[in-house]
This record gives C-alpha cells, sequence and structure tokens, in this order.
C-alpha cells in the first residue's frame, strides 16, 4: 500500500478529513433541525474524528515485522475498532428516561451511523460514506415523517400526562362521566370537594395520550367543557424508591 507522505497540506488527507466535515454536516443539519441536543457540532466533530483516527490507524504506525525481514505488517484494524467502542459511550449519553418514554435512541444510532461515515472518509471510501449519509438523511426525514402520519396509534407517541382540574359542584358529575368516556387508557381518576371553597370539586386523572402534542390536544378538548374554573395539564413521570 502507499504510503502517505504526511505533510502539512497533503492534499490526499484533507479531501478525505473535508468530505468527513460535510457529509457530517448533513446529517447534523437534520438533526439541528428536528431540535436535538446533538446537531451540527456534535455530528461534525464524530464524523471528523472518526474520519482522523481511521487515518492515523491506516498510516500513522509503522509496520511490524516478525521474521526480521524488510516485509511488514501492520494492523489498522486496531485503532479503528476502539471508535465503535467511543461512539457508543457518547451515544449512551444522549439516552434520557423519563416516566415510561425513553428519548435520544434516534440520536444516538445517528453518532453511530456517522461514525461510519467518517470512517468511510478516512479509508478513503468516498462512495460509501455518500451513500450511507443520504441514506442516513432519508431515514431520519422520510421514515420519521411516516411514523407520524401513517402510524399516529404507535406506542412511541403514547404520552402518560396528569390532569388536574377544579369545576363547579353542579358540574363535576358531568365532568368526571366525560373523562370516563373520553380517555378509554384512563389509569387512575379521583374526585374530591375542596376544603377552602365549598362549591369547587377537584378532580385528578392520569391517562395515556396518543398523540404527537398531547398538552396542546388535552387542553384543546377540555376548553370546550363547561363548568370548569382551573387546569393544570403536565407530562406524568412515576418515581420509584427503592
Amino acid at each position: 500500500m502507499e504510503q502517505l507522505s504526511f505533510q502539512i497540506f497533503d492534499m490526499n488527507v484533507c479531501i478525505r478529513i473535508l468530505a468527513s466535515v460535510l457529509l457530517g454536516f448533513a446529517v447534523g443539519l437534520e438533526r439541528e433541525m428536528a431540535n436535538k441536543y446533538a446537531g451540527l457540532r456534535t455530528n461534525i466533530l464524530v464524523c471528523v474524528g472518526a474520519c482522523v483516527f481511521t487515518i492515523l490507524s491506516i498510516y500513522a504506525f509503522p509496520m511490524v515485522s516478525v521474521s526480521g525481514d524488510e516485509f511488514g505488517t501492520r494492523d489498522s484494524a486496531r485503532v479503528a475498532a476502539q471508535i465503535v467502542t467511543g461512539i457508543g459511550f457518547i451515544g449512551g449519553g444522549t439516552v434520557l428516561r423519563h416516566g415510561a418514554n425513553v428519548f435520544g435512541l434516534t440520536t444516538a444510532a445517528t453518532l453511530w451511523a456517522v461514525a461510519s461515515i467518517g470512517m468511510a472518509c478516512g479509508a478513503g471510501m468516498f462512495g460509501v460514506a455518500i451513500i450511507t449519509t443520504i441514506l442516513s438523511i432519508i431515514v431520519l426525514v422520510l421514515i420519521g415523517f411516516g411514523e407520524r402520519r401513517i402510524l399516529p396509534s404507535g406506542v412511541k407517541n403514547i404520552t402518560r400526562i396528569k390532569i388536574s382540574l377544579s369545576c363547579s359542584n353542579e358540574r363535576s358529575n358531568e365532568i368526571y362521566d366525560f373523562i370516563l368516556d373520553k380517555y378509554p387508557k384512563l389509569r387512575e381518576i379521583s374526585k374530591k370537594l375542596s376544603k377552602q371553597e365549598n362549591d369547587t370539586t377537584k378532580i385528578n386523572a392520569i391517562v395515556d395520550i396518543n398523540s404527537n402534542n398531547p398538552m396542546t390536544d388535552t387542553y384543546k378538548v377540555f376548553k370546550k367543557v363547561e363548568g370548569i374554573d382551573s387546569i393544570s395539564i403536565q407530562e406524568y413521570s412515576e418515581i420509584t424508591l427503592k
């Protein structure tokens, strides 16, 4: 294999690094537009870092000859293999759990794919890198759009929320029955008379909402219900102490 003369402006190396910047930017732009924490800078740096590590693993280490002759071998895969492990560590930091919901798995998988794009650039396999970038963006944009539109009832769209409202005693039974009928995935509901105001009933309910905008959609539903004095809607997270 032809050795690269690692000069300051080695054109071959510069092209590979520049390609990793551009392709990392392309994937990172989608993540940035989707308002994800791992956006432009993160994806670019992951792609560039994987590219440079791959270049170093191929060219920066001397050949080792076991027999003592002029021909030796180089374990180029050793450094490159550690990139996968390192990216797995970074990706794990983007995964968050909030109650029954888990966030960041797609972002973690994106960083893993971006690292592979950078490795392909570092190895000079620009065709593989470009195709992988295009397919990754298609998956993130088109399939993500399809999940939201074509599969709106998917389990991933379920959000558990807590509804707390105050209403008049005269309408309390009607509102209570409305919640029972409206939300078949009702987890918990309670009704009690306020001690401070004898003419007010407080109702608390925990429901699973299958919606892309659970807070807004729930508020719109109760906005049409008469007799409600005040309402609070928030995501519900069960905290278990062990």
